[in-house]
């Protein structure tokens, strides 16, 4: 079956809310709109770029949800410097923006890329993604 990245969305937020109801784990609604956005950039860039399957895992590891997706291009993607008058080509600054964790490594067949989301927004109001550095 073909997966595009409205239903990748889907079965991401799917996922979360039975994390909740069955499991009582707390996300938070910003955990879900982040992970819907992350799951739709991915999946949705692995389908463009790369030939063959894609595939999806979203699951949850201590205080964050971890969406992994792997396609059998083995070409790592690449952040673009930030450009104001570039119009699109921004996902990939935006979803490593959003996340605690990226990363992009090659696999014997093609790569796969992990993000990191947190769970829960900080209690003291702040983003919770990237920290500067």
């Amino acid at each position: 079956m073909s997966c595009s990245g409205t239903h990748a969305q889907a079965l991401a937020v799917d996922f979360l809310t039975r994390v909740q109801a069955e499991h009582g784990i707390p996300v938070s609604q910003r955990a879900m709109d982040l992970t819907r956005l992350v799951v739709s950039e991915l999946v949705t860039n692995a389908r463009k770029y790369a030939p063959g399957p894609v595939l999806l895992d979203v699951r949850i590891v201590g205080d964050t949800v971890e969406v992994v997706v792997g396609d059998s291009d083995p070409v790592l993607p690449i952040a673009w410097a930030a450009d104001a008058g570039r119009v699109g080509q921004h996902g990939l600054e935006i979803v490593m923006a959003v996340c605690r964790r990226f990363e992009a490594q090659r696999e014997p067949v093609g790569k796969r890329i992990t993000a990191c989301l947190a769970l829960l927004d900080d209690p003291g109001g702040a983003v919770a993604g990237n920290r500067p550095m």
